[in-house]
């Protein structure tokens, strides 16, 4: 599909969207004893994301990420083999011990997205899933080795695969943040009267 590497979803054309999806069970990459994670429900706000926090398979520039409700995922198997990578980070991504794959994200202190854990759907274990709908933290490549005089290049080639790229969140993830910000405030309800 692009010459550049984006993520191996994104560069084999991944198009399956399932209306009925509702969700699956990802799976790690070890071979014998994988970890195994239920989310019983579909996933929302798919993308591209280049910061340096998130899994990457090899040869990816950017992972696949999106988010489920927390409430919705359940260890199944060899939960014993997961590890918080970054136990001060807001995301709070378990990690295989083992090959390293980052199996669900919770965000469990104060925050917008308090409540919803982060998960890379390309682990689950059958397709239907929605595909990515953009590319959230673009320029955080560079600080991964991406050259910079390619970022052009890397622009234009999501732009090509129908991911509008931002170096932030996509503007309805924004508006989402900024607005449950204003309302713990009180912001909004002050404005409304």
């Amino acid at each position: 599909m692009t010459s550049i590497n984006i993520h191996p979803v994104v560069d084999s054309g991944y198009r399956a969207t399932d209306a009925s999806f509702a969700g699956g069970t990802l799976v790690c990459n070890c071979t014998s004893n994988p970890v195994k994670v239920r989310v019983n429900g579909d996933i929302a706000h798919n993308h591209a994301c280049g910061c340096t926090k998130c899994w990457k398979p090899a040869g990816a520039n950017f992972s696949v990420v999106a988010v489920a409700s927390t409430d919705k995922v359940e260890v199944l198997e060899n939960g014993d083999k997961l590890a918080v990578v970054d136990p001060s980070a807001l995301i709070q991504r378990h990690a295989c011990k083992e090959c390293g794959v980052h199996m669900y994200g919770p965000v469990e202190r104060e925050h917008p997205f308090q409540g919803l854990s982060f998960i890379h759907p390309e682990r689950f274990e059958s397709k239907g899933w929605a595909q990515p709908g953009f590319a959230a933290f673009v320029s955080s490549i560079i600080e991964s080795g991406f050259d910079p005089s390619k970022m052009n290049g890397m622009r234009e080639a999501l732009k090509q695969v129908g991911l509008e790229p931002y170096d932030c969140l996509s503007p309805a993830l924004m508006d989402y943040i900024a607005t449950r910000t204003a309302e713990k405030s009180r912001v909004l309800e002050r404005k409304s009267n």
